[in-house]
């Protein structure tokens, strides 16, 4: 039965239109596209971003905090955005590039699955159009000017003990997390400790990201603090004359890439953050050029409601000038019992008591998107084969009662077909007015701001501070970056900090042990436990499992 095929097979075996039709069906002229091959372009936005068109609506896609047996909240966006066409309206989905470490690591490819994907995913999971080389080139290229300034005479006086620019790599590798460069003599650099970053972790992700056309991804590029003088300045991109060369570098990867669902949805795949470590959205420039193209923008922010949702809104909508019309919040029988203490193994049996431990999770994202943000949301059940009748009528029963809307989900098996109650729903919510507000205000301290993330989304008690955090507030707010928004570094598998306490905690304070700022992005990173910016491998890659043909054909990609 072909539901049961592997994501893989199901892409291969569909029948893709050109990428020109798909985009005349956007409303893009083939004018404003630069081709890659048959099934994926580029699109100019300068072309819609003084548009005097009406924005459509934005619909929010987030998750309960995600688990090892799996939400789906891809799969949904997509299968939504088809479910929605398939109610005759103008769609476009917008999502964020998959960076190739998970893709080899633990989590495989994240272009949907089932009859719910983005296409071809092959491209998509692996280079695509090249835009996250750019990124790590433009990151690198400023490393290199960094190294080469001191080691050509300093003029700016900077302290190599205070540097704070990484290199990266878009690759899992744990071994570079911290090295020691500049070794080999005189020419050849000078010593000291040094470290990688994965690029999605790379703050020139965040900046074309939150970037709204060139100009302001070279000013944004020319914020980016390097590290500190001897005196204790800032010294920024700007400061090394690199921004100019960096915004080269960059300037085709910020034009949007179009692809397609398999249902011939339009969809803007575009920009990658990581949503634990940074805002976690795609980028704004693909969000805006989808409101003026479409009536429903569907799109997603990663993990779960406390990281990726969080981000977008207080984030991403605050800067851009966003408002979403909806949430969908998805939730799977399978991950309310694992938070609710049954292991992963287990989930595919009928556990009502599990499920109602589990439950206080979804009920928690609930009330921060209806009762903090104000926002009306509607929770789509992702179903998988194994649920039961009455593990499905439970959590309906639960959501109903917490006065939240509640839809079955299907689209895994069934594509756009599967989302059609989802779908009617999303377009009712659509229609209410929403009164949505920030769960903080910028003008107060950055403790504060921090304190009501803790308190109002992840339901913690208070904060602790270290002797290092404490310090990095002080002088950041000497140095006028108190009023910048925070983007909080924390565990997406829990509310608090500690990636093994599952449901809804309460009473916990969360540690933070260093702040730093994000200059050119624009906010404030608190980092939280043990959250770091280069993963690793896991024993079993999924890279073991990918292979290709003497026909170029890939296997094992999820």
């Amino acid at each position: 039965m072909g539901e049961f095929k592997k994501d893989i097979e199901i892409a291969q075996e569909a029948e893709l239109l050109p990428i020109t039709e798909v985009a005349k069906e956007a409303g893009i002229a083939e004018s404003c596209l630069e081709q890659y091959g048959r099934y994926k372009a580029k699109v100019d936005y300068n072309n819609f971003k003084d548009s005097k068109t009406k924005d459509g609506k934005l619909v929010l896609v987030t998750a309960i905090n995600p688990t090892p047996a799996g939400e789906g909240k891809t799969t949904t966006t997509v299968g939504l955005s088809d479910g929605l066409k398939r109610l005759g309206k103008k769609v476009m989905v917008a999502l964020r590039e998959p960076s190739l470490g998970p893709v080899f690591g633990i989590k495989g490819g994240a272009a949907g699955g089932g009859y719910a994907q983005v296409v071809p995913m092959e491209d998509i999971n692996l280079h695509f159009t090249g835009d996250f080389h750019a990124i790590g080139a433009a990151n690198n290229l400023l490393a290199a000017m960094l190294d080469n300034h001191i080691y050509q005479g300093n003029g700016l006086n900077i302290d190599p003990r205070r540097i704070t620019w990484r290199r990266c790599v878009d690759m899992n590798d744990r071994q570079l997390r911290f090295v020691v460069d500049g070794l080999g003599g005189r020419v050849n650099g000078v010593p000291r400790e040094d470290g990688y970053d994965i690029t999605v972790a790379s703050e020139i992700m965040a900046v074309l990201c939150l970037a709204s056309d060139i100009t302001d991804l070279k000013e944004r590029l020319g914020r980016i603090i390097v590290g500190y003088t001897y005196d204790q300045k800032p010294v920024t991109a700007a400061d090394l004359k690199a921004e100019g060369a960096m915004a080269a570098l960059l300037k085709d990867a910020l034009k949007p890439n179009l692809v397609q669902t398999l249902e011939h949805t339009p969809a803007f795949v575009h920009g990658g953050p990581f949503a634990n470590i940074a805002h976690g959205c795609n980028s704004v420039i693909a969000t805006r050029t989808a409101l003026k193209l479409s009536d429903y923008t569907v799109t997603e922010a990663g993990f779960g409601a406390d990281l990726g949702a969080e981000k977008f809104l207080d984030i991403k909508c605050r800067m851009a000038g966003l408002k979403p019309s909806c949430v969908v919040l998805v939730a799977t029988a399978r991950a309310l019992k694992y938070n609710g203490g049954v292991p992963k193994a287990d989930t595919g049996y009928e556990n009502l008591e599990a499920l109602k431990k589990g439950l206080p999770n979804l009920i928690k994202h609930i009330s921060n998107i209806t009762e903090v943000y104000k926002l009306p949301c509607v929770v789509a059940i992702n179903r998988f084969p194994q649920d039961t009748e009455a593990e499905l009528s439970l959590i309906r029963k639960k959501c109903e009662e917490h006065g939240a809307n509640v839809a079955l989900s299907e689209v895994w098996a069934k594509g756009g077909e599967g989302a059609i109650e989802l779908a009617e729903k999303v377009v009712k919510l659509c229609e209410t007015k929403n009164d949505f507000q920030y769960s903080y205000e910028l003008d107060k301290p950055i403790k504060e701001k921090i304190k009501d993330i803790v308190t109002k989304i992840y339901g913690g008690r208070g904060v602790v501070y270290t002797k290092e955090a404490e310090k990095e507030i002080k002088e950041l707010t000497e140095l006028g970056f108190e009023k910048l928004p925070i983007c909080m570094a924390k565990t997406q598998y829990s509310l608090t900090d500690d990636p093994n306490k599952l449901g809804a905690p309460t009473g916990f304070d969360i540690t933070v042990r260093k702040v730093k700022v994000s200059a050119g992005a624009g906010f404030l990173v608190a980092l939280t436990g043990e959250i770091m910016t280069m993963p690793g491998l896991p024993k079993v890659p999924a890279a073991e499992k990918i292979d290709v043909d003497e026909n170029g054909v890939i296997s094992g990609l999820f």
